[in-house]
């Protein structure tokens, strides 16, 4: 039983190589829609792995966190992209994608725990770089509303995909914080590579 996790835990690994780190900000969004808008969160390697680490530290926490957390992160990164669209500038948007993938992939490492409103506040934090940097395109979309529902619809689907990967290693706990170490790993790599 032991050995297909680990062999599910290194299939994910592997599969997340083919992915290019931070590619989600390459490319332009004019004429974007809602195809567009779902694969954009799913084209960076930093968007998926703290969009999938919310879920996998939401299941964690357990509870009502389940829900609340991912939740919040949708909320704020809703928020984030309307504020990067109405031209508000932020600073340090990529270090703070960076850092979150760092910060989120350590709370899952040290099975780290917290109020779940405090929990929400931090993750919503996270959540505002994530959505700043997916909103820059929203005004080069030919329909930013539909842009803005697929990148939505996939970032709960990459935090629902986290929260069963969080259930599924309950089990095998170990399994979920070496997860957590290897995404907080990449977090370093990230924020090195700045």
């Amino acid at each position: 039983m032991k050995g297909k996790y680990w062999s599910a835990a290194i299939f994910g690994v592997a599969a997340s190589l083919f992915v290019p780190i931070a590619a989600a900000h390459t490319f332009g969004a004019h004429g974007a829609g809602f195809v567009s808008g779902i694969t954009h969160p799913l084209t960076g390697l930093d968007h998926m792995l703290a969009m999938i680490a919310v879920g996998m530290w939401a299941a964690q926490l357990g509870g009502r966190a389940r829900w609340a957390v991912p939740l919040a992160f949708v909320g704020m990164m809703a928020l984030g992209a309307i504020l990067a669209a109405a031209g508000l500038i932020l600073p340090a948007v990529e270090t703070g994608i960076a850092a979150s993938v760092l910060i989120l992939g350590l709370l899952i490492a040290f099975s780290s725990r917290m109020p779940v409103l405090l929990g929400m506040a931090l993750v919503g934090v996270f959540a505002i770089f994530h959505g700043h940097a997916h909103g820059t395109e929203l005004p080069q979309a030919a329909s930013a509303v539909a842009y803005g529902l697929g990148m939505l619809l996939a970032t709960v689907g990459l935090h629902a995909a986290g929260l069963g990967a969080g259930i599924l290693f309950q089990r095998a706990a170990v399994l979920l914080r070496v997860g957590g170490a290897m995404i907080a790993a990449a977090g370093v790599i990230l924020l090195g590579g700045m």
